[in-house]
């Protein structure tokens, strides 16, 4: 990265001094356009920097694990689908599982907000 920019920043050199260069061969009738062309790339620059910080500041950070939700999860589902295992068996084993799915995926989606 700390490359890039030396390299960036020496091509702006060489494009500044190969302007004033080209403004004391053309004249003055041209030189506003020089002028003009020049300040033109360097706001194009500008602009170009200004996106990446923002694509930078919005990129999505990866999302945290939340261990005490998992953990409670666990912790909660296992005597659940003990009870519900002895008392409606597998329907109720699948129902316990689904409501703990469930229940994760709204406070991760709620959290989102």
């Amino acid at each position: 990265m700390l490359w890039r920019r030396m390299s960036e920043q020496q091509d702006f050199r060489h494009e500044l001094e190969a302007t004033l260069a080209a403004r004391e061969e053309i004249g003055q009738e041209l030189e506003p356009q020089l002028v003009d062309r020049f300040a033109d790339r360097i706001e194009a620059e500008i602009d170009r920097r200004a996106r990446e910080a923002v694509a930078r500041q919005r990129r999505p950070s990866q999302p945290a694990i939340n261990l005490p939700l998992a953990l409670g999860s666990l912790g909660i589902a296992i005597p659940l689908m003990g009870i519900a295992g002895g008392i409606a068996k597998l329907p109720g084993i699948i129902a316990v599982c689904v409501a703990i799915v469930l229940v994760n995926f709204f406070w991760v989606v709620g959290g989102r907000r």
